[in-house]
C-alpha cells in the first residue's frame, strides 16, 4: 500500500518513553523491518528527555511480523 504522496504507508506500532522506543527501533531493523520514530508532542522541545513519548511506525505490510516477533509469548525464553 502506498501512500497518495508515494511513500510507504506506515502503520503506529507502539508509543511509549524515548528510552525504549529508541531500543525497539534498532531492534525492529535488526530483524529487517524498517522501523521509524516521531515525537509524540513535536511543539515540545528536544531537551534530552529519555521520558518523552516517541511513537513507532513500522511499514503496514511489515506490522503483523514485527508484532509477532515483539508480542508473542515465547516459551523458548528463560
Amino acid at each position: 500500500m502506498t501512500a497518495p504522496d508515494g511513500a510507504a504507508a506506515h502503520r503506529e506500532f507502539f508509543t511509549g518513553p524515548f528510552i525504549k522506543t529508541d531500543l525497539l527501533v534498532s531492534w525492529l531493523e535488526q530483524h529487517g523491518i524498517a522501523a521509524t520514530s516521531e515525537f509524540v508532542d513535536p511543539s515540545l522541545p528536544d531537551d534530552g528527555d529519555l521520558d518523552r513519548d516517541v511513537r513507532v511506525l513500522v511499514p503496514t505490510a511489515d506490522y503483523d511480523r514485527a508484532y509477532l516477533l515483539f508480542f508473542t509469548d515465547r516459551g523458548d525464553e528463560i
